[in-house]
């Protein structure tokens, strides 16, 4: 089909997409949601000749009536369909040329996700040398949390009282005494 394209770079391209936030897919399908992200990402969406609409109306075509996922060779047949419309001034074959090379050994992006905030609120708030109260005792003077220790009463079978100052002088006392 196409000879100066590396059709394992695309079939590449498309295993990673097939896969991407699904711990359960095998990435010999690839999902609607996954086929339109991996038309953003391949700059195929230009807002102009392709819009995310064609997109979704593309993939509904190619893929079977029943299904909700199409396979690598309707992937390729999708792509065939979008060439045209994405690059309107070459012919059908150098399009299809300049498709996929447009998806070839592309991987999902993570544009947008969300970074951890270091601002000095968060380290004010998080800063466990600074806590008071109850919260105090749950954490040593490193900031590591106590565990267990530090969120409950742990009962100490001795016979004393909770707190008490002279625990464990009764031997001696007892001795002293004689």
């Amino acid at each position: 089909m196409a000879e100066s394209v590396d059709i394992e770079q695309l079939l590449v391209s498309f295993k990673k997409f097939a896969v991407h936030g699904d711990t359960k897919a095998t990435g010999k399908e690839l999902n609607g949601k996954n086929w339109a992200k991996l038309c953003k990402d391949c700059k195929i969406v230009d807002g102009k000749n392709v819009s995310s609409t064609d997109v979704d109306i593309v993939f509904s075509k190619v893929k079977q009536k029943t299904s909700r996922i199409i396979t690598y060779e309707e992937f390729q047949r999708a792509l065939e369909e979008l060439a045209p419309k994405r690059f309107k001034g070459q012919s059908k074959e150098e399009a299809l040329q300049s498709i996929f090379r447009l998806v070839e050994g592309k991987e999902p992006t993570n544009a947008g996700v969300t970074k951890v905030a270091k601002t000095a609120a968060v380290d004010r708030l998080t800063d466990a040398s600074r806590y008071t109260g109850s919260h105090k005792g749950r954490f040593d003077e490193s900031g590591k949390g106590r565990g267990r220790e530090g969120r409950e009463e742990l009962v100490e079978n001795t016979g004393y009282v909770g707190a008490y100052k002279n625990a464990g002088t009764y031997d001696s006392k007892m001795k002293a005494e004689k």
